[in-house]
């Protein structure tokens, strides 16, 4: 029997312009508790849902100044490696390309649910979407997975809250799930992803 496979895409940053970058470089708050190692639940996943699943996650391009065509070239190039029947999840940035992604393309693999995270659905306070801003529809993207499912905690800093509320607008058949106190899901446990993963059907 085939294990259950699941691609992971995390979060990154993007600019519209080269010097919005440089700018956000010399001028970025550095907490230094963010340089540190960071294991977190993505390396985990594996081992928390054990060897019914196989759990892939690529180094997306130039996640601190990411542009859509560039993931998107990548990705096209992963997802005919894997088998029908994927489970994707998107978190932060990889959310919001996930939506994008699977609403203006058709997967060549059949993707039984997908799972956004965080996901920002417009301009962040500081730091905009750039080549990853959304169409205004999503139809193609609901129409082409089973299930979706929106994740996010209400005292997220890095995507405000009030972007789940617009995700829900547009893709009204997704499963939503709400947190309190996860911020932005930089955490290193997270056993309610492992339960909701093993409960799809």
């Amino acid at each position: 029997m085939n294990k259950q496979q699941i691609l992971v895409i995390g979060g990154g940053d993007t600019f519209d312009t080269y010097e919005q970058y440089l700018e956000f470089l010399r001028t970025f708050s550095i907490d230094p508790e963010r340089l540190k190692p960071y294991v977190g639940w993505k390396l985990r996943l594996q081992e928390d849902l054990g060897d019914r699943y196989e759990v892939f996650a690529p180094k997306m391009p130039n996640v601190s100044n990411a542009k859509y065509e560039e993931w998107d070239i990548w990705i096209s190039r992963v997802l005919p490696l894997l088998r029908d029947d994927l489970l994707v999840i998107g978190h932060s940035l990889g959310g919001v390309f996930l939506a994008k992604y699977l609403s203006e393309k058709t997967s060549p693999r059949k993707i039984r649910s997908a799972i956004l995270l965080a996901a920002p659905a417009y301009d962040l306070e500081g730091e905009p979407l750039a080549s990853f801003r959304l169409q205004p529809l999503l139809d193609n993207f609901q129409s082409q997975v089973e299930q979706i499912y929106l994740l996010h905690s209400r005292d997220d800093k890095v995507v405000p809250f009030a972007h789940l509320a617009e995700y829900k607008k547009l893709l009204p058949e997704a499963k939503v799930v709400e947190f309190a106190e996860y911020g932005h899901f930089n955490i290193e446990d997270f056993p309610e992803l492992t339960s909701l993963i093993t409960n799809i059907h």
